[in-house]
């Protein structure tokens, strides 16, 4: 599966999650139970490189604002749900994460005080979902996933986070996410919604 299928599924995903009023993991679930196992394999592959891409420190300042504070954890779904907005915030995110300051579900939490905006922890586990719906059988997917991975795969060198500095430093967070910066932190530089 190349990135345009990727993300075609994705899109296809969301379109039929507003459409029926579901979570937009249950659709592209449905959507890759669908598809052979082995492209469900590739779809798994496709997102892993596109997560482990967004796993920078920029990146994960933005989620630090949006989220109030942001574990390991929480930046893992964080990442799952940027890649659920589709190609284009994908891209905004990947290029300039500061871009987030003009998502409209980014700026209704802002205002809204909500700090679980973009979020998704399900997305993470749709292709071993897809998997078990298909075989019945819970471990599948991982079986699975171990065959199809090459050998070694998962011993990679840890990836180039850029440049470090401190989420809770609100004078750098503004310097360097200036328009999330405005949504998240007061005028006077103290955590908490402007206003």
């Amino acid at each position: 599966m190349d990135m345009d299928r990727f993300w075609q599924l994705i899109d296809s995903a969301r379109s039929t999650a507003a459409a029926a009023g579901e979570p937009f993991d249950e659709a592209l679930v449905r959507l890759l139970t669908e598809r052979p196992r082995q492209e469900i394999l590739e779809y798994a592959e496709r997102f892993d490189e596109l997560h482990d891409a967004l796993y920078r420190r920029d990146v994960w300042a933005a989620a630090y604002l949006i989220g109030g504070g942001c574990s390991d954890d929480s930046f893992i779904d964080f990442r799952a749900g940027v890649i659920a907005q589709g190609r284009d915030w994908y891209d905004r995110v990947a290029a300039a994460p500061d871009s987030l300051a003009g998502h409209p579900t980014v700026v209704a939490a802002a205002r809204d005080g909500n700090d679980g905006a973009l979020f998704d922890e399900d997305v993470n586990y749709v292709a071993a979902q897809a998997f078990e719906r298909l075989t019945g059988d819970r471990n599948s997917f991982y079986t699975a996933w171990a065959a199809h991975r090459p050998a070694g795969a998962e011993a990679q060198v840890g990836p180039d986070m850029g440049e470090d500095f401190a989420f809770d430093d609100d004078t750098e967070m503004q310097r360097r996410l200036p328009r999330l910066a405005g949504l998240y932190l007061g005028p006077d530089g103290a955590w908490g919604r402007p206003g």
